[in-house]
């Protein structure tokens, strides 16, 4: 027990052991220059007797015999030396101290067989040996300062605690997208899969510009699931990147389908280079809510702020409009003019001719009874803010370019038609994302709903920058597509840019509902989210103590955060931190990772010098497209002449005309 006695007494002991081997070395001193101190006077019968017994017990019949015992009790007096702990100290200065000390105590020895005087030879031999026995002393007492338990000091940012061991094994199925990777456990570089073996759960691909979301994971989903017969959807926000990919693996992998699938291209800026797709294409809108939706989708897509003020008036009152307006062109004719350009140019007729055409559709009296009892009331200034908002954006829209490429059926949407798959391809241009994003938002929410039907192709759905388009019900699509056997890639900056496209509640559900996670370098609330979603690992902690008497050491094991925000938020390009699903089939014991993604560089440079350029798709004049432009005014022009023609030679519906 740690008293005060027992200190003590140990501590008296350790005296009488050290004086015991001073003892023995003054001893072996005085016998081996017996010569020197007898002429000196400093002898007697006493010390003659006692030094006659010593050579009897042999004890000195070799000189290290004595320096054994002398050596051998300091060693045991030191063994229990407890001295104050000092940080300065260092193990080479007490190996020096403790060999050179060595040496000199029992080789200085020779020094008595010179030929010099006795008193030169007493005086060289008993001073190296003092000296020798003294830097043993001083390491020994060196030793029992120096901190044992040393804390890792080169490790100054704790990656080794941060380690933690995760999948080796490459685990594929039809579906599943690996990527080769690296990682460090234990002072070793591992390699490691990171297995998305289930990728209808939802793929999230998180990192700020330049940490390598499309070139380190992107356009391996794309490449993968291409060789393994998807049908695909691919929103490239930097077009052609993606696209110019997805095209020369089409050509290389489209012998593994049972049925080839086609290529299609939807751009806005090179127009021999697109199709034409009708996004409100009538065979597609089974009743009115497909109109609701997507009036909603291309309203939000022009007007970002309108998503979080949804169910206020004067948004929900131009949502209403629209989805009139579509519906009404949709029964038209059983859906002649249902396009986009139509409803633009539709929506700009005067309110008496507007009201009274849009009044002979009996579905959609219950929409635009509100805006014809405000325009009868000369409530203008409601209606206007009810309708204008609505006209406004939509006129954002109303180009020769934009109107060339969404009136023609080049096209269906139904990418994962058995009887017809599609690889399509949509771009965006970042300069003029506010107007482009707002229609291929339109497409992709018409996509999304023909896709998520039971009976379809394997397809993934690929969306580079997703916040720059607006989806209204992105999280039911991951949420209920997993069965329809729909994978979605989402590529995000980061949360923040999430929740302002899509409001804080949006964003929350689309970080959490996705099953596979993979994130470069994020910062802040990201990175924070992150962190607790990889969950904690058992760390080892050391800390030490030093006072005026004593040292304290502790050793403890808690569970600390594998991964901190502030080591997410300095991860290199091309390294990644996440999580992945499994499935009961293939179950991951380790689903978290942190690791760098192996590109082969030189191959993909190879790769991508060789790749063909995109197909023309026809010769596009200026002539053609201003052509159309003007084909879609007069077809609406023509609709309102017959249906104003109808209303006033029919008695039957004269009471439907609108007159202020």
């Amino acid at each position: 027990m740690g008293t005060g006695e027992n200190e003590q007494g140990l501590r008296k002991i350790l005296d009488m052991t050290r004086w015991i081997s001073l003892f023995f070395l003054l001893v072996h001193c005085y016998y081996y220059c017996y010569g020197v101190f007898a002429d000196a006077g400093w002898r007697s019968a006493v010390s003659d007797r006692m030094l006659m017994n010593l050579e009897t017990a042999r004890l000195f019949l070799r000189p290290w015999y004595s320096k054994g015992f002398a050596y051998l009790f300091l060693l045991l007096s030191l063994m229990g030396a407890t001295g104050k702990k000092e940080e300065n100290i260092r193990v080479r200065s007490i190996i020096v101290s403790l060999v050179s000390g060595s040496l000199l105590f029992f080789f200085s020895s020779p020094i008595l067989l010179l030929d010099a005087p006795a008193l030169v030879r007493c005086v060289l031999y008993c001073g190296l040996t003092a000296a020798g026995y003294i830097l043993v002393l001083t390491g020994g007492v060196l030793l029992s300062r120096l901190i044992r338990q040393k804390l890792r000091s080169g490790d100054i940012f704790n990656r080794e605690g941060e380690s933690f061991p995760q999948e080796e094994r490459l685990l594929e199925n039809e579906y599943s997208v690996n990527l080769p990777a690296r990682y460090y456990f234990r002072g070793k570089v591992l390699h490691s899969w990171i297995n998305i073996i289930n990728p209808f759960r939802g793929v999230l691909v998180l990192g700020s510009p330049g940490s390598g979301k499309s070139y380190f994971v992107i356009r391996h989903i794309l490449t993968q699931h291409l060789r393994k017969g998807f049908s695909m959807f691919i929103y490239d926000f930097k077009f052609d990147d993606l696209t110019r990919i997805a095209y020369n693996h089409y050509l290389q992998h489209r012998g593994r389908y049972t049925v080839p699938p086609a290529f299609y291209l939807i751009n806005f800026d090179d127009l021999s280079r697109t199709h034409r797709c009708n996004p409100l294409d009538p065979t597609a809108m089974f009743d009115i809510t497909d109109a609701s939706e997507s009036a909603r989708t291309i309203l939000m897509g022009l007007n970002r702020e309108w998503v979080r003020r949804q169910g206020d008036f004067f948004v929900e009152s131009p949502i209403n409009f629209v989805t009139a307006v579509i519906w009404y062109l949709r029964r038209y004719r059983n859906g002649e003019f249902c396009t986009l350009p139509h409803v633009i140019e539709l929506m700009q007729v005067e309110y008496d001719t507007l009201f009274s055409v849009l009044r002979l559709e009996k579905e959609i009296e219950v929409l635009i009874n509100p805006f014809i009892n405000a325009y009868l009331n000369d409530a203008m200034e409601q209606l206007e803010g009810q309708i204008a908002a609505a006209k406004i954006a939509m006129a954002r829209l109303a180009s020769p370019q934009l109107y060339y490429v969404l009136s023609g059926t080049d096209f269906t949407l139904d990418i994962n038609n058995p009887e017809a798959p599609k690889i399509v391809c949509m771009g965006n241009n970042p300069q003029k994302q506010q107007v482009y994003g707002a229609v291929l938002s339109l497409y992709v929410s018409r996509l999304i709903k023909l896709v998520n039907r039971k009976g379809g192709l394997k397809s993934s759905l690929i969306f580079d920058e997703f916040p720059t388009i607006y989806l209204n019900n992105m999280d039911g699509l991951i949420a209920t597509a997993r069965s329809n056997k729909v994978a979605t890639t989402l590529g995000v900056q980061d949360f923040s840019q999430l929740k302002k496209d899509y409001g804080r509640d949006g964003a929350d559900v689309i970080m959490n509902i996705t099953g596979n996670v993979i994130s470069g370098q994020v910062m802040g609330e990201t990175a924070k989210s992150l962190s607790e979603r990889i969950g904690r690992t058992m760390q080892e902690r050391s800390s030490f103590s030093i006072n005026r008497t004593d040292t304290s050491i502790s050793h403890s094991r808690q569970l600390e955060a594998a991964l901190p925000p502030s080591k997410i938020a300095s991860l290199s390009s091309g390294t990644f931190v996440g999580l992945v699903a499994d499935e009961p089939q293939q179950k991951i014991d380790y689903k978290a990772f942190h690791a760098e993604i192996i590109n082969d560089h030189t191959a993909l440079e190879r790769e991508i010098s060789a790749y063909l350029p995109l197909p023309e798709v026809r010769q596009v004049t200026p002539a053609m497209v201003e052509q159309n432009y003007l084909q879609v005014r007069q077809d609406i022009q023509d609709l309102v002449y017959s249906e104003m023609e109808r209303l006033i030679n029919d008695p039957a519906l004269a009471t439907l005309r609108v007159n202020k």
